[in-house]
């Protein structure tokens, strides 16, 4: 059975992109197939698709880490033919052949069963983004146990994919959402998707003050750097902090003052290789009590034939809010 994938190649150095024609037999050995629906389109994906051997070791290679469809076969007998299913998180779309196609064969641990509240879309709406902005979330909330009389919540990275989906998982919840950019010209769309206030990335800009006054109840921090530096500085007392991103710097320099002086707390975000009891708490979240209204408003849809494009959009830094590709 023949059908399309999404391959990046490598020729002496030089990275293409092309739309080609696959066999099934070329899928790797794992027990589970599914057809897909749909896909997403996340930062790591624009690495890999670009050729960064710290996400994608081996190519040719058909990215995309993120995949929702319905099983064709499996050997796990809890995944019967027909079976709503998506896939995120492990090595699938890294170094595993991943969603930018019709067709993929995981292993069927990976697989997670469509939670009933959610279609397909839905899921891929969220993707990795919208489960990484779902366990900050959840680890700011319910493990951090911070209120939304508490006071504000700073977004970083706030149009992109984890950062818009926190901010309408926040507002959802009774939070008042501070959300940080540096497109100000998106601010109508920030406040649209629930932000309270808008703020420009650069009044978080690096200060050599060990302290600043205690302003934030929670940061769900996307970018890293300087910018996760000074947020700590600017929490509350018992103020908590979630890390989930780089791309403001891998490294960030902090004092133990916000720790000892003011009892903050960071947690670290992985969605990787959260346990599969954990990422079905998660995503049974996201499609009941947590479910937002409105995803639309995050939403590009694309096909195979569109994704370059948006994939240099992302790489670029221009894109904003999630892009779903439609298989």
């Amino acid at each position: 059975m023949k059908f399309k994938s999404f391959l990046i190649t490598e020729e002496n150095g030089d990275f293409k992109r092309n739309i080609i024609e696959k066999d099934i037999t070329e899928l790797p050995a794992h027990d589970t197939l599914i057809k897909v629906s749909y896909s997403s389109l996340n930062y790591k994906d624009a690495l890999s698709s670009s050729g960064n051997k710290g996400v994608t070791r081996n190519y040719p290679h058909t990215p995309g880490i993120d995949a929702a469809g319905v099983i064709i076969e499996s050997s796990n007998e809890n995944l019967k033919p027909g079976t709503e299913v998506l896939v995120t998180g492990y090595d699938f779309g890294m170094n595993t052949s991943g969603g930018y196609q019709e067709y993929i064969k995981v292993p069927s641990e990976w697989v997670v069963p469509l939670p009933k509240g959610l279609t397909l879309k839905e899921s891929m709406i969220y993707g990795t983004a919208g489960l990484t902005a779902a366990i900050s979330v959840y680890k700011l909330v319910v493990k951090g146990e911070v209120k939304p009389e508490d006071g504000e919540i700073l977004v970083t990275g706030a149009t992109g994919g984890v950062g818009s989906i926190a901010t309408m998982l926040l507002k959802k919840l009774g939070y008042e959402v501070v959300a940080v950019t540096g497109k100000l010209q998106e601010i109508d769309y920030l406040l649209e998707i629930g932000a309270s206030k808008v703020i420009h990335r650069d009044e978080l800009a690096a200060t050599s003050k060990p302290m600043l006054r205690g302003v934030y109840a929670g940061v769900i921090d996307t970018v890293g750097g300087n910018i996760l530096s000074t947020a700590l500085k600017a929490l509350k007392y018992n103020g908590v902090a979630t890390a989930c991103g780089n791309a403001a710097g891998i490294s960030f320099e902090s004092s133990v003052f916000p720790f000892i002086l003011r009892g903050v707390t960071l947690y670290g975000v992985d969605s990787v290789e959260i346990s599969m009891k954990e990422r079905t708490i998660i995503w049974e979240k996201l499609a009941q009590d947590w479910k937002v209204e409105g995803l639309d408003k995050v939403l590009n849809e694309v096909t195979l034939n569109e994704l370059s494009d948006k994939i240099d959009s992302i790489l670029a830094g221009t894109n904003v809010g999630r892009v779903l590709v439609k298989l």
